[in-house]
């Protein structure tokens, strides 16, 4: 048996302990995480050369859930594992956001990081730990990486504030945010939250950051007993010219300074860029040979250096700005006629045209993975065309970036949603971004919360959301930050920091972070800004529309709950969904039931709200209980010998006696009543142990003038035994009398 090194450590009261040198030992660097039942195979694997003229680190990580770590058979048709899912896409962006600012600026290699859920707690969630897992899979390879890092869950339970809390706890919880980090810096958050203050978020912060700090010694003392860490692997990824850099940065530096300093907009100032190296080109001796890749990334260095040069030194923006202004805003609601509720969101050079659709609870989404089971209710998808920046690519589906961006929008405006009965619907929201130039992702918050009140939802109020940036000098220590940023700023700068909030407070955050050395100062100034910025947002949004509209629109879906009790569910549903389908089809309704505890939940769905109130009034009429006293319209179903069975509800049929029919006395039904003639009847009796109903015609209509009540059975003659009764009932008759 292959011999492991294991180290045990608490973090947050738990006990985790890393285990290397027992499974996957032809990886460059492989781990197992253990806290509890939840255990996490943690593998790293890099190329040994780099593709040719890389500029770039092409880094993956994938997280994979195994079912069989929750005794689970996969619920799809394959029945195996299949790709990704959009939760483990989401995992895999928090390791890789966390990972990739550590490795170093010319390591370009092919680098693999997988990660698998090989046993699985159910009440531990494991996206705490995977991003201490792929760490010390790297710290015990030879693969270059300037870790550790590590990743832990702070959530505010109860008023305390807890690392790695269980999950049964963060129902309770009102802050949850999954923080990455350095043993200095935090380079990584993301997370919903309750309308909290930014004090509060800076204190969540502080409180991860021990934590961080706790695991990242683990990973070191690891590392020794091993032995210490291995040396990095030599590599050679980049070709350089340093008289090339030289050339370009004298003949391009200051043109592309005045370019940055002109506030154009952004096509403009890509021809500007690229007019810069055209005229470098021109300007070149005729027969000089060009290094291509090595000019674009020496020319691409200038504008880094450029445009954060003057930033810092003008105080001003690439279009202009102030560091603390928010671009132009316009919006627009109602803008598709045919949908049930509909935004267009525009700030400077973002656009967003985002789309609410009303469902039913037939049109929830099925989760089915290892670590999630059951429905969703609430759907966000964002859509990121190639058009939006004027680029030609082919359409491939939602990638990692557009599954990121929905996410962090769906959990901004999931806190302004209202519950049931208040909001019955499956409710599901497109944003596809017409225009980009920065901070896409908030323009789908903003757009959405637009709709969502276009669409009549009854939210409890606006939400907004700002995309902040920094650009820092390590030299002189000076810093701008930024707010509402561009492309090019988040590109060329070090932070990307989206905020979103009510007027109340912050609900969801994403940061990420590329520079060491972050002060919480910088933090805190941040947040402050971002406040700034979101409630200028917010009122720009009030002026376009400021609280829901009055009614859902004509053409979208109404829907009725009823509560039941659920020994009706049965009658409701019928034999083999006879009754249900039967209803659905008369009314054109859509009809749902399900369970929950001792109630049946009924929704009932309709664009036409005269089908609507029918199948409502079905339904009541089959789990009505009838009462005595109470007088029906009732279906006359099958004439007797001694009265009627009169249908006085769906499937509840009561005996009419010939006694009750009318004050007459009639010697034979014949005559009396027709097979579906309504009458209307009155309950006189339930039998309390056989449940059968006995009704009476005769109580409802006036007692004739002088009529004399016939004597007491008891009292009447004695009935001679000997008389010829004529033929014997049929047995259901006698039955049906008794």
């Amino acid at each position: 048996m292959s011999k492991a090194t294991i180290i045990t450590f608490e973090t947050g009261g738990k006990t985790i302990s890393i285990e290397t040198g027992r499974l996957a030992r032809q990886a460059d660097g492989a781990v197992v995480i253990k806290q509890g039942g939840t255990m996490i195979l943690a593998t790293a694997v890099s190329a040994k050369d780099a593709k040719d003229d890389m500029d770039f680190m092409p880094l993956t990580v994938d997280y994979q859930e195994k079912f069989a770590s929750v005794g689970r058979i996969p619920g799809s048709f394959h029945k195996r594992e299949a790709k990704l899912s959009d939760y483990e896409v989401l995992v895999s962006r928090l390791v890789d956001r966390a990972l990739r600012p550590l490795f170093p600026d010319n390591f370009h290699a092919d680098t693999q990081v997988a990660l698998t859920l090989i046993s699985a707690d159910l009440n531990t969630p494991p996206d705490a730990l995977v991003g201490l897992a792929a760490s010390a899979a790297l710290m015990v390879s030879d693969i270059p990486f300037n870790g550790p890092i590590s990743e832990v869950r702070v959530a505010r339970i109860d008023g305390k504030f807890v690392i790695n809390p269980y999950k049964d706890e963060l129902a309770r919880a009102d802050m949850d945010l999954i923080v990455a980090g350095t043993e200095h810096d935090l380079n990584m958050v993301e997370g919903e939250c309750a309308e909290v203050s930014e004090k509060d978020m800076l204190e969540a912060l502080k409180v991860a950051h021990v934590a961080i700090k706790e695991q990242i010694k683990a990973q070191w003392d690891l590392c020794e007993m091993l032995g210490g860490r291995k040396p990095a692997r030599a590599y050679l990824h980049e070709r350089s010219n340093l008289e090339l850099k030289a050339q370009i940065t004298a003949f391009a530096y200051d043109k592309i300074y005045k370019i940055a300093k002109g506030a154009m907009s952004k096509a403009d100032r890509s021809a500007g860029f690229k007019g810069v190296r055209n005229e470098y080109v021109n300007q070149l001796p005729e027969g000089s040979v060009v290094d291509k890749f090595l000019m674009n990334k020496y020319f691409h260095d200038v504008e880094y250096d450029a445009v954060r040069a003057m930033i810092i030194t003008e105080r001003t923006r690439l279009d202009g700005r102030e560091l603390d202004q928010v671009r132009p805003i316009w919006s627009e609601v109602g803008y598709l006629p045919c949908a049930h509720g509909s935004a267009v969101f525009t700030r400077g050079e973002t656009q967003s045209l985002t789309t609410v659709t009303l469902g039913t609870k037939m049109d929830q989404q099925m989760l089915d993975s290892p670590m999630n089971e059951g429905y969703s209710k609430f759907l966000l998808h964002y859509n990121f065309p190639s058009f939006s920046v004027g680029e030609v690519k082919p359409n491939r589906g939602p990638g990692r970036r557009e599954i990121g961006h929905g996410n962090l929008a769906l959990r901004g405006l999931k806190s302004i949603l209202p519950g049931v009965p208040e909001n019955p619907y499956t409710v599901r929201i497109v944003s596809d971004i017409l225009e980009s130039n920065g901070s896409s992702s908030m323009a789908t918050v903003c757009a959405g919360s637009l709709a969502l009140m276009d669409a009549g939802i009854k939210v409890k109020g606006a939400v907004s959301g700002i995309a902040m940036g920094l650009i820092h000098d390590d030299e002189t220590g000076k810093y701008a930050i930024l707010s509402d940023i561009l492309g090019d700023e988040d590109h060329l700068g070090d932070m990307d920091f989206k905020v979103i909030g009510t007027k109340n407070g912050i609900v969801a955050c994403q940061m990420d972070i590329k520079i060491n050395g972050l002060k919480w100062e910088l933090v805190e100034e941040a947040l402050n800004q971002a406040k700034a910025g979101r409630l200028h947002i917010m009122d720009e949004m009030n002026k376009t529309i400021s609280e829901p509209a009055a009614d859902y629109k004509p053409h979208a879906p109404r829907i009725e709950t009823l509560f039941i009790d659920k020994d009706f569910i049965g009658a409701v549903i019928g034999p083999g969904g006879k009754i249900i389908q039967g209803m659905q089809k008369d009314t054109g309704a859509t009809i749902s039931i399900t369970e929950e505890g001792n109630m049946g939940i009924v929704e009932v769905a309709s664009n036409n709200k005269e089908s609507l109130d029918k199948a409502m009034s079905m339904i009541r009429a089959i789990v009505a209980v009838p009462e005595v006293g109470a007088e029906y319209i009732g279906k006359v179903k099958t004439i007797v010998e001694f009265g009627a069975f009169v249908e006085i509800m769906p499937g509840k049929d009561g005996l009419l006696h010939i006694s009750e029919v009318g004050w007459s006395r009639l010697p034979t039904m014949e005559g009396a009543l027709q097979v579906g003639q309504e009458i209307k009847v009155k309950l006189i009796e339930v039998d309390q142990k056989t449940g059968k109903l006995k009704l009476s015609r005769k109580a409802l209509l006036p007692k004739p003038e002088g009529y004399v009540e016939q004597a007491p059975r008891e009292n009447r003659p004695p009935r001679d035994d000997n008389r010829d009764r004529g033929p014997r009932p049929p047995r259901e008759t006698r039955e049906g009398n008794r």
